[in-house]
């Protein structure tokens, strides 16, 4: 079988000369800078079309099939932004009503603007202290649906950002007791399928439709990821029309080659003895950050919330509560003095993504980091205070009508009682504190000052210095 980034590599060796795009025509010196301009084409001869696969594409996506164990596997250059949109699109129709997990990543927010749909929110518990999300539970999850026969599907991420793995075969259960699809967010567990370490992916545990980043843990480039379908409830014919729709008509070769060789190198002894080594590092380094005295490497015993049925251990989150710094400081320390890049900032944590592409020299240096910062900071009597990142909105339009509505911007003290007519939300992870066509109250405002204190990025509002939002004009709230 041919091999989609071999016939690359050997393309780019090759005499053809390229009277096609790309306009580089595969010239290293027509740019100021090193890129693979000879791996880099169009669809010619050979080499297939990602919107209409019958040749090595198909083969690539097939054999990515092969190796999760699902029914079909459509590869997505434009990230699991496009393939959460298509999934949405397929399984609910326009107009029509989904529940879904209110900690969900923005592009979730994004389809149900695009397809006007009215959704139903599961808030999960959160953890006050720590100011981390806890799982769906299966029991609300058949409750919301039992009091909303007409939802036409669920959908949850999990693992989520911070690695909380939901109870995601008794979740399937439920959902199908009513036939309708899950679908799962699990843009970041794509590795759980390749070693016994991880929890059990979402594509063995009853999900139909789910939804994995390649690059956010797996080595690939930035932009890829896929969408596997799982079941028999899918419409395939559905999902095919809408990531056709919502991806480039000009698929880049080479982010398709860079999935391509990841599946053919995870799934060799190579890629299993990656994974061998990687854990058992992996583990050595936990249970060395584990005897910081200050700083906190959280695991799921400390998390004090509910519905945590499992939790990926890649995922590295070291608590500064109850010490003398806070998540921001924690994230400069570790940039500015040890040129260690984490992956997030919030008020109480840092995170870190470890990854099969770890180096064992890599886990020291993060090791020697924190235990040295370890020292460096005191124990202090933690704040009372219980904040509430995601408390639960008010919604009175749906979000395409609050965005599609005449609107005027308000200073952030004088926009409460009104309907905002945008999205704020911390990135990352890009997860809303509020959305178009809820009510702005006071505990939004006060988050908002709170964030902008510890030096969080926010984002969403149009005016990016997060003093004023735009608000509905005709409130269908009473002033």
């Amino acid at each position: 079988m041919d091999r989609l980034y071999k016939k690359l590599e050997e393309y780019g060796k090759s005499d053809y000369y390229p009277f096609h795009m790309p306009g580089h025509k595969r010239n290293m010196d027509s740019s100021a800078a090193s890129f693979p301009f000879d791996r880099d084409i169009t669809e010619i001869h050979g080499f297939d079309n990602l919107h209409h696969a019958e040749g090595v594409i198909r083969d690539a996506q097939e054999y990515a099939a092969q190796i999760y164990g699902t029914q079909r596997c459509f590869f997505s250059v434009n990230g699991s932004t496009a393939a959460l949109l298509a999934a949405i699109s397929a399984c609910v129709d326009k107009g029509g009503k989904i529940l879904m997990a209110r900690n969900c990543h923005k592009a979730v927010y994004h389809g149900l603007y695009i397809r006007d749909l009215h959704p139903i929110y599961i808030y999960p518990h959160e953890d006050s202290r720590l100011g981390i999300n806890g799982g769906i539970s299966p029991s609300c999850v058949e409750r919301y649906i039992e009091e909303n026969q007409d939802i036409q599907a669920v959908l949850i991420t999990s693992p989520t950002y911070d690695g909380v793995v939901s109870d995601v075969k008794s979740i399937a259960r439920s959902v199908h007791k009513y036939g309708i699809s899950l679908i799962v967010d699990e843009a970041h567990g794509a590795h759980f399928h390749f070693s016994d370490y991880f929890p059990v992916s979402a594509a063995e545990l009853g999900a139909d439709i789910v939804v994995q980043s390649f690059h956010k843990t797996l080595p690939a480039l930035t932009q890829t990821a896929v969408l596997h379908v799982c079941s028999d409830r899918v419409n395939v014919g559905k999902i095919k029309r809408f990531m056709g729709i919502y991806q480039t008509s000009s698929p880049s070769y080479i982010l398709m080659a860079s999935m391509d060789a990841c599946m053919d190198r995870m799934n060799h002894t190579t890629g299993k003895k990656m994974f061998a080594e990687f854990t058992s590092q992996l583990e050595k380094a936990r249970q060395r950050l584990m005897k910081c005295g200050h700083i906190r490497l959280i695991t799921p015993e400390m998390i004090n919330s509910t519905g945590v049925y499992d939790f990926d251990r890649s995922k590295l989150l070291f608590s500064t509560v109850g010490t003398s710094i806070n998540g921001t400081e924690l994230h400069r320390r570790l940039r500015n003095e040890f040129h260690i890049e984490m992956e997030m900032e919030a008020e109480k944590y840092v995170l870190g993504i470890a990854s099969v592409g770890d180096t064992k020299e890599g886990l020291d240096r993060l090791c020697k980091a924190i235990e040295y910062i370890d020292t460096q900071v005191e124990t202090v009597q933690e704040k009372t205070e219980k904040n509430v990142s995601y408390a639960k909105m008010k919604a009175f339009m749906t979000i395409s009508q609050a965005m599609d509505a005449p609107q005027k911007r308000f200073y952030l003290e004088e926009s409460v009682g009104k309907i905002s007519g945008e999205f704020a939300y911390l990135y990352p992870p890009g997860i809303p504190v509020i959305v178009p066509g809820e009510q702005i109250t006071g505990q939004f405002v006060r988050n908002m000052r709170r964030y902008m204190e510890q030096g969080l990025e926010l984002q969403g509002l149009s005016d990016s210095s997060n003093e004023t939002i735009c608000a509905v004009i005709d409130s269908p709230v009473k002033e």
